[in-house]
């Protein structure tokens, strides 16, 4: 038994002395006469999402009840096998009779025990059940069957079984409801935070701010301009790194050497938004240095010396923002340190796993020294800062979340994407002027939604603290008055043993020993 103290008129007990255990299965599906037009319903772990059951994804036949057990209505579904079970307990009633599959097991209360002051109750010792519960070393999560049958529970008299759970069901509903709200203001802010990223990135958020600036009759550089000054210094760089390798060879760079300068990836255009006036559609390969990073377990020379350095994984880069919180480390040689050191101002792109994270990512601005980043995250290196890598990632994050997954390489369960696509990525250049006040604008616009979203989380975390304080009110007989005149928790679970007794008597076989199930 279970320390807790037990309210007045109430009595521990475990759920198999308060209800009768029941267990479930497939009937074989190769037998349609078990499947076709069934009108029973089939509970299994997938139809455990709400609370009342009162149907199923699938139907059996009553042919099939030679071989499972109906369970009546007002029962106690509880999901026993599942991958769902390392994180919650899958509790529910069944207002309708049904049959259970494998992974589940039927609790029938006895008279005068409430199937929902059980299943709530079990929901509000949830994490006690599956720390106590749970099989050990098996591949998928499952609960010990009679484990959970000798889980001992608080019985309280049957009217005070009555009115804490309608008191309790009360609260719980304007409680969901106010959650439900905060969950659609969440949604909504998500919604306007995509849009705002997205009139950012094709030009309507700047729109008013164009049309100023041409009545000025001001000369300004364009992003065709600002294209051809981008591509300028990327041969200049290229220039750069070929002399300096031919000087630390001791060789004269060879007559038409610049002829062998690799020409960007031109963007595809066919099918692009239009961009406004002013604005270059460039690729990736355009505006910056691409990079994959260091692989794990990668084999180095024996002779150089390694040492432990800080590097970006996939699950570090998201959406917008990076996820610092474990940050793992890696040996790597001083020459692939020096490499792959992320500097402020990369943009990062994840390389996939899922449809979700590809091209997911953020920008870096040094918030850990010495940081390099994995092979499964690509690194963008602008040339120059009049590309801002903030837009350059916004871009990625909202028109490149429909163009990676449709360019992206998908199998069955993993998405990737690859350097050849990434240098393809078209992105829009706006002029550097524009580009300021995009962010400019911005800005304080992202800062606004994110103040709201951490209201929002706030709330909802202070609304699950709460379901759990009423839950625990409820079963510690805080919830609702106590009645004198209400027959003891005691008597009623005698009672219950005595009629037990009495059909087990009536209905056990002579001369044989009894089985005993949990």
């Amino acid at each position: 038994m279970i320390e807790v103290d037990v309210p007045k008129g109430w009595t521990l007990a475990t759920i198999v002395e308060v209800a009768t255990a029941s267990g479930g299965g497939t009937p074989s599906k190769s037998d349609p006469s078990y499947w076709v037009d069934g009108d029973v319903p089939w509970v299994s772990p997938k139809d455990m999402k709400v609370f009342d059951i009162d149907a199923s994804e699938d139907t059996v036949t009553t042919k099939a009840l030679d071989r499972l057990t109906l369970i009546p209505e007002d029962s106690v579904l509880v999901v026993v096998r599942s991958g769902i079970l390392s994180r919650t307990l899958p509790v529910a009633v069944n207002r309708v009779p049904v049959t259970v599959n494998q992974d589940m097991r039927a609790f029938v209360p006895e008279a005068g025990v409430s199937a929902r002051f059980l299943a709530w109750q079990l929901i509000s010792r949830e994490r006690d059940i599956l720390d106590r519960c749970s099989k050990d070393g098996t591949t998928v999560a499952s609960i010990e069957g009679p484990a959970l049958a000798a889980y001992p529970l608080l019985l309280a008299p049957q009217g005070e079984q009555v009115r804490i759970v309608e008191k309790l069901e009360e609260l719980l509903s304007d409680l969901d409801a106010g959650v439900a709200e905060l969950k659609a203001a969440q949604r909504k802010l998500a919604q306007y935070r995509q849009s705002l990223l997205k009139a950012a990135v094709e030009g309507t958020l700047t729109a008013d701010w164009r049309a100023a600036r041409a009545r000025s009759g001001e000369r300004q550089e364009t992003g065709a301009d600002l294209l051809q000054r981008i591509l300028t210094e990327r041969r200049a760089r290229w220039e750069a790194k070929q002399l300096a390798k031919y000087a630390e060879q001791g060789k004269t760079a060879p007559k038409g050497w610049q002829a062998k300068y690799p020409e960007p990836v031109a963007p595809d255009t066919d099918g692009l938004p239009m961009l406004p006036s002013g604005w270059a559609w460039a690729s990736l390969d355009m505006v910056g240095e691409i990079a994959s990073g260091v692989a794990k377990g990668m084999k180095r020379s024996t002779t150089a010396p390694v040492r432990e350095v800080p590097y970006l994984r996939v699950a570090n880069v998201q959406r917008g923002y990076l996820d610092l919180s474990q940050i793992k480390t890696i040996e790597a040689a001083e020459a692939d340190i020096e490499e792959l050191r992320l500097r402020p101002g990369d943009v990062l792109f994840n390389e996939g796993g899922d449809l979700d994270k590809l091209g997911r990512g953020w920008v870096w601005r040094g918030e850990v020294p010495e940081c390099i980043h994995q092979n499964h995250v690509f690194r963008l290196r602008p040339y120059l800062p009049a590309t801002p890598p903030e837009l350059i990632s916004h871009h990625g994050n909202t028109f490149g979340r429909t163009w990676f997954k449709s360019a992206g390489k998908q199998t069955t369960n993993l998405a990737s994407i690859n350097m050849t696509m990434l240098r393809a990525f078209p992105v829009p250049i706006a002029p550097e002027l524009e580009s300021a006040e995009i962010l400019a604008m911005l800005s304080p616009m992202l800062d606004a939604v994110a103040a709201q979203e951490v209201s929002v989380e706030l709330g909802l975390r202070q609304g699950d603290a709460q379901r759990k304080n009423i839950l625990k009110a409820a079963f510690s007989g805080q919830l609702v008055p106590q009645d004198p005149n209400d027959e003891p928790a005691s008597a009623l679970l005698e009672r219950i043993r005595a009629e037990r007794a009495t059909r087990d008597g009536a209905t056990r076989p002579r001369g044989r020993k009894p089985r005993t199930t949990a």
